[in-house]
């Protein structure tokens, strides 16, 4: 896994008594992203893999459009790979900052319903510079057909957080894996997500069941030793 030595991102906020809005734009030697955030939500933002601009709002509301939104991205690339060269050569005897993440969780987006479709998701948070790689694994076999991974997006104390998704089928016993690969890391992080012990209900009803069976023998119980010493009297 390759990552620059340097990254150069510039943030510009508005803010107002209603929303904040906020633009990124970012690049190094093998990364380039540039978006724009309304109140927290990624409205648009640029595939450079794709070459086109994407516009990640659902469906049930009205697209906001980003006309020449693209080319003007790809201008800002350029400018900002200019920029980051000018940076590198000042910072040339500066050590990197470097910070892993300080969260990683995993979680599905549905309440599980085995043979239903449902998508695993893994959220890393806290981690800088940005971005992170991200791998899935069922039953130790790596998987990447169903998966995707959004842009890097900045926190609010200049860390970054990243989410990747994984479609899948539960089924009883199946067990999933995230790892997370970052510059600040010496091995890979990662989480596990066993299909068994998360589908819903079950552990509680099961803990249930046995503290109502314990109580039920523990009154069974007493009402024995009441009756014996009953007798006894």
């Amino acid at each position: 896994m390759l990552y620059c030595s340097v990254v150069l991102l510039l943030f510009f906020v508005f803010s107002s008594a209603l929303h904040d809005d906020l633009s990124v734009v970012g690049c190094s030697d093998f990364y380039g992203e540039d978006m724009y955030t309304l109140d927290g939500e990624v409205i648009w933002y640029a595939d450079f893999k794709k070459g086109e601009g994407v516009r990640p709002q659902p469906d049930f509301i009205d697209p906001i459009d980003v006309p020449g939104g693209y080319e003007a991205a790809v201008n800002e690339q350029q400018i900002c790979r200019f920029n980051l060269n000018v940076s590198r050569r000042g910072m040339k005897d500066l050590p990197l900052e470097k910070d892993p993440p300080s969260s990683l969780i995993i979680y599905t987006r549905n309440d599980v319903e085995l043979g239903e479709k449902n998508i695993l998701i893994c959220h890393v948070s806290g981690f800088y510079p940005a971005p992170v790689k991200v791998s899935w694994t069922k039953n130790g076999e790596k998987v990447t057909e169903g998966t995707s991974i959004n842009i890097p997006f900045p926190n609010k104390d200049g860390s970054f957080n990243q989410i990747s998704r994984l479609e899948f089928i539960p089924q009883q016993g199946d067990i999933y894996s995230c790892s997370v690969e970052h510059l600040a890391l010496n091995q890979p992080l990662t989480r596990m997500w066993d299909v068994e012990t998360t589908q819903p209900g079950v552990g509680p009803a099961v803990f249930c069941g046995v503290g109502l069976t314990i109580g039920l023998l523990g009154v069974a119980a007493g009402t024995f030793f009441l009756i014996k010493g009953n007798e006894c009297s």
